[in-house]
């Protein structure tokens, strides 16, 4: 099953392995380069039906650090679209995440620091839905007001139509990992007494207008996915209860499945990381919700991925770190579980 195509309104995956956008802090002023190309194109080389450039910032102030991707201004478009044509070469569908890092932007390049960076080393005051810091240490966020919020919808929807003119095909929106959309959602960061606060409705209020905006944008036979942390892991806030609700709001909206992660936004928080520990959180959306959602999180091998399908509790499965340590995991896979399949021409020598 693993290599049965799969098919999203009029987009057509070869298979059901996804490269789970990663990033990679590689790049000047939001601009795509050599190393991009490189990075994704091998891993569309290795066979994999979707691959994903990472978290790309809507606004500069947006980033997670000064070396993130960002699609914030029209001259971004074009480096990007020589990355999605040599994706889409490979027989594989380019796809972006489109992200805001809220109060979490402003942070080193992780290899170097990964402290808040001050005004003078390059450094810029994070926003976020309150003027709540992530974490000891961390800045004090400007709480967004009404108009700084609509500017940010208004980025997101920009984003997705540059986004459709460099060529992908597949956006997904991050409200994930503690991130401005995360934290709108989540009632330990947002504290707000207005109709972006309080109850649940309110809360969701923020994402439900980035994806009306982007959906207004992005073509009806173009896929949309939603990333979205399916549990705080701490009691009192975000639950997979919620991820449910959400994701049968979301679906009516447009979002064609959810990539199920968790946490991030609550620092500290125990989480058992064993094999394939996010995947009970795609199971109970897709079967609650009956939407189609993508299962990530330490998922290395081939009969694990299998099972993962064969079972019925995601649809696609997405690939991280895996992926780094090998780009051609589709092909060995493949090779492991009996199934031929198409290999690069210059490559074919070494398929059999």
């Amino acid at each position: 099953m693993l290599f049965e195509p799969f098919r999203l309104r009029g987009v057509n995956f070869r298979n059901r392995i996804a490269v789970s956008p990663m990033c990679q802090y590689s790049y000047e002023d939001g601009f795509s380069n050599d190393w991009q190309l490189v990075h994704l194109g091998s891993r569309a080389v290795g066979g994999a039906a979707l691959v994903f450039a990472e978290a790309t910032a809507v606004e500069d102030r947006g980033r997670i650090s000064p070396g993130d991707l960002g699609l914030w201004k029209d001259e971004h478009i074009e480096p990007l679209a020589r990355v999605a044509r040599f994706v889409a070469s490979m027989g594989t569908v380019p796809g972006i995440q489109l992200a805001h890092a809220g109060r979490k932007a402003s942070t080193g390049v992780p290899w170097i620091t990964e402290k808040p960076l001050g005004e003078k080393e390059g450094g810029w005051k994070p926003v976020g839905p309150s003027a709540i810091p992530f974490a000891q240490g961390y800045p004090l966020p400007e709480a967004l007001d009404p108009s700084g919020i609509a500017r940010v919808v208004k980025a997101f929807q920009a984003a997705a139509r540059r986004a459709k003119q460099a060529g992908f095909q597949v956006v997904e929106i991050h409200a994930a990992h503690g991130y401005l959309i995360n934290e709108f959602l989540s009632p330990f960061s947002n504290q707000r007494n207005d109709e972006y606060g309080g109850a649940f409705e309110n809360r969701i209020r923020l994402l439900r207008e980035v994806v009306k905006a982007v959906r207004q944008e992005w073509p009806e036979k173009y896929p949309l996915f939603c990333r979205f942390s399916a549990t705080e892991w701490k009691e009192g806030g975000w639950t997979i209860g919620d991820s449910v609700e959400l994701a049968k709001i979301l679906k009516k909206e447009g979002v064609d499945l959810i990539d199920c992660s968790s946490g991030g936004n609550v620092p500290g928080v125990k989480i058992d990381l064993v094999p394939g520990y996010q995947v009970p959180l795609a199971e109970k959306v897709k079967k609650e919700a009956e939407i189609p959602t993508a299962a990530v999180g330490l998922i290395t091998g081939a009969a694990q991925a299998e099972e993962i399908l064969q079972s019925g509790k995601a649809d696609l499965v997405f690939l991280a770190r895996q992926m780094l340590r090998d780009p051609y995991f589709p092909l060995r896979a493949a090779k492991e579980l009996g199934v031929e399949v198409k290999w690069p021409n210059p490559y074919l020598r070494a398929s059999r």
